[in-house]
């Protein structure tokens, strides 16, 4: 990824995304807002306990990096689920201002409408970019464990294939900054859902822990076998490797802090 100053913003991008020219694509970090105490600075969620005016402070401060205006920015509802709705021109505005979401259970956005910015969340969980250059169409998806064992990534190819036509071959795809293997231990029960899924490559992207019981998963390289099964050539898939644990001064992280963090944020727009 290529990392980007905009003022006190700091935010990095997919080269393989901006060199298809029919996307702009950003990942915020932490740096840049007006929050304050651990949600310190740009945090992008109302679901964290920060004041709301400093949120929507962030967001007017990201919309001029992003080029989109608030009304125009479409946000997940995200409960670890898969899934991904269609995003039309009903749900955007024309007075500027960033709208309350009218729906739920949304953990991944798709459209083919040029202009709206697609807008998910994070802070250890997984960035999933999908484009279709071909057929002009676009999707953003969260994907934690749950979402990723469940196939969150075969889950949206699948709808931009149902909903646009799209040809999985055309897709290029890109895994966003989250938490490594190296940070991410997990359970039996997660590791026996990811057994699961996996049954013949899970080796691959699960190893044992510091102790037993505990296992050490790699979100990422789950998620990029998804992409593949779907149909994506594993060439048209770039992955960011960086880790939200290790990179705090960059990165807000969940399992760093304890839950006492803000939530970085991904945009994808399909260029007018």
């Amino acid at each position: 990824m290529i990392l980007h100053t905009d003022g006190q913003v700091k935010y990095l991008s997919f080269k393989s995304l901006d060199d298809l020219g029919c996307v702009r694509n950003y990942f915020t970090t932490r740096t840049g807002g007006v929050s304050t105490g651990y949600h310190s600075s740009m945090n992008l969620s109302f679901t964290n306990g920060d004041d709301p005016e400093n949120i929507y402070r962030n967001f007017d401060i990201i919309s001029e990096v992003v080029g989109v205006a608030c009304d125009h920015m479409v946000r997940t509802h995200q409960t670890h689920t898969t899934n991904v709705m269609r995003v039309t021109e009903e749900h955007v505005f024309d007075d500027g201002r960033l709208h309350d979401q009218e729906w739920s259970d949304v953990d991944g956005l798709m459209t083919d409408v040029p202009g709206i910015a697609l807008v998910t969340f994070y802070a250890d969980c997984v960035p999933l970019y999908f484009v279709d250059p071909v057929r002009r169409t676009i999707a953003l998806s969260h994907s934690g464990w749950r979402g990723t064992a469940a196939g969150m990534a075969k889950v949206t190819v699948e709808g931009m294939c149902r909903e646009f036509g799209t040809d999985p071959s055309d897709i290029y795809a890109a895994i966003g900054p989250s938490i490594c293997k190296d940070h991410y231990e997990v359970s039996e029960v997660v590791a026996d859902a990811f057994r699961r899924a996996f049954p013949d490559s899970y080796p691959g992207m699960l190893e044992n822990g510091k102790e037993p019981g505990k296992y050490q998963l790699d979100l990422c390289e789950a998620n990029r076998q998804y992409m593949i099964q779907a149909g994506i050539p594993g060439d048209h898939i770039e992955v960011s490797g960086m880790c939200t644990f290790s990179e705090r001064e960059l990165f807000f992280s969940h399992r760093a802090s304890d839950g006492k963090r803000g939530n970085m944020a991904a945009f994808l727009v399909l260029e007018q």
